[in-house]
């Protein structure tokens, strides 16, 4: 294929895993407000905290610039790729759109032929509605279905690949997507654009459906002193469930699972359904559950081990952690915590404890979502639900 010029916006794990597999044949300039991650990719280095992106970069021929202006960014581009966040904003029932908003006023006011792909994820009908504003079909949008410290990899390895047009523009760039991944025979299916938006929230709320279902066998499990390894294990072993996606945690967390769930809850307004509002319900239950589990064991001094959702990750946003974390707060219970990601002195008032032996001394109980090599020498005091030592 002819080499293309791209434009991807936003520095995060969805912005340079695709910057770093798209510039293996294209000229790709990430656009960015942060001047340390521009600075960062122009001297090769990954701005995000992920191995194998970062590893990436440095084995491979890149043609991959960085810049603060807007001009250069946009105004040569032939695809103009948005990734800036968009969380949920629980006043208005809805994703605030406000940074998508501004890069797509800025794409058109800058660039008459460029196709502006949206990998932000979006409410229901929000690509329609941008499309009629500037009344061109040059306004997509493509869900990307990448897991927290896997980006790289499910970009190369694609599940499938869903397009939210049927342009020769968009089917250009699907073609642009499947010549930078390794994996063969992509599935790639293209789609109005409501319905790509709704692929987008359905998928992850079936996944925080199953991580919910999981985690309120768990409960039962545990509530009747059942072995919940063994039972799950024998759920699994039929095919039509699977023995993945089933290890229990503190509750479903994360960039995407609980904002898309509220979405689409949203989404629904008056459309009846139960399903959907009994999996947000469910991951709330499932919090305070293990929060009473917790108390239950009346310890003095409580040691939080990872706020993270998993290794790999350097995210903390909506971690079921934290919710049980500021409850166990309100209760005046003495904590602390041990979070090597964190350079400061304290989190939300608690003190950070930077040398992890001190931790564990100190600490009467361990609470931990994921277990840890590290804590094999206090598992008689680590209170966790991790059945399968996995993410």
């Amino acid at each position: 294929m002819d080499s293309r010029k791209i434009t991807v916006v936003g520095a995060g794990y969805v912005g340079m895993s695709l910057a770093a597999i798209l510039s293996q044949n294209n000229q790709v300039t990430i656009f960015d407000i942060n001047i340390d991650n521009i600075e960062n990719i122009k001297n090769n280095i990954c701005p995000v905290k992920d191995n194998s992106i970062k590893s990436f970069m440095e084995q491979n021929d890149l043609s991959l610039n960085a810049t603060l202006q807007k001009e250069k960014a946009f105004s040569e581009a032939d695809f103009i790729i948005i990734a800036v966040p968009t969380d949920y904003d629980i006043s208005s029932s809805s994703f605030n759109t406000s940074h998508v908003d501004d890069v797509i006023d800025d794409a058109i006011n800058y660039n008459d032929d460029a196709l502006i792909i949206i990998k932000s994820t979006i409410p229901i009908n929000y690509s329609s509605s941008m499309q009629k504003k500037y009344k061109t079909d040059r306004i997509i949008f493509s869900p990307e279905f990448l897991r927290e410290g896997s980006a790289l990899t499910d970009n190369l390895y694609p599940s499938r690949i869903i397009i939210g047009s049927k342009t020769e523009q968009a089917k250009e760039f699907a073609r642009l997507l499947q010549h930078a991944a390794i994996k063969e025979n992509i599935d790639v299916l293209y789609t109005g654009p409501n319905e790509a938006e709704s692929i987008k929230l359905f998928a992850n709320t079936f996944l925080a459906m199953r991580v919910a279902f999981f985690n309120e066998l768990d409960t039962f499990s545990f509530s009747n002193k059942l072995n919940t390894h063994e039972i799950i294990e024998g759920v699994c072993l039929d095919s039509r469930i699977g023995d993945y996606y089933n290890n229990p945690s503190f509750g479903y967390g994360g960039y995407c699972l609980p904002k898309d769930t509220n979405q689409l809850l949203a989404s629904f307004n008056k459309i009846p359904q139960s399903i959907i509002s009994a999996v947000v319900l469910s991951n709330k239950i499932r919090k305070d559950f293990i929060l009473n589990m917790i108390l239950e064991l009346n310890p003095k001094v409580i040691g939080i081990f990872g706020l993270i959702m998993k290794s790999g990750s350097e995210n903390f946003r909506s971690a079921a952690i934290i919710d049980i974390l500021k409850n166990l707060k309100d209760k005046g219970i003495k904590l602390q915590i041990f979070e090597p990601l964190l350079d400061s002195e304290t989190f939300l008032d608690i003190p950070l404890i930077k040398d992890i032996t001190s931790f564990k001394a100190s600490s009467d109980l361990i609470v931990s979502n994921r277990s840890s090599d590290l804590l094999k020498d206090v598992n008689d005091k680590t209170f966790t639900r991790d059945i399968f030592g996995d993410n």
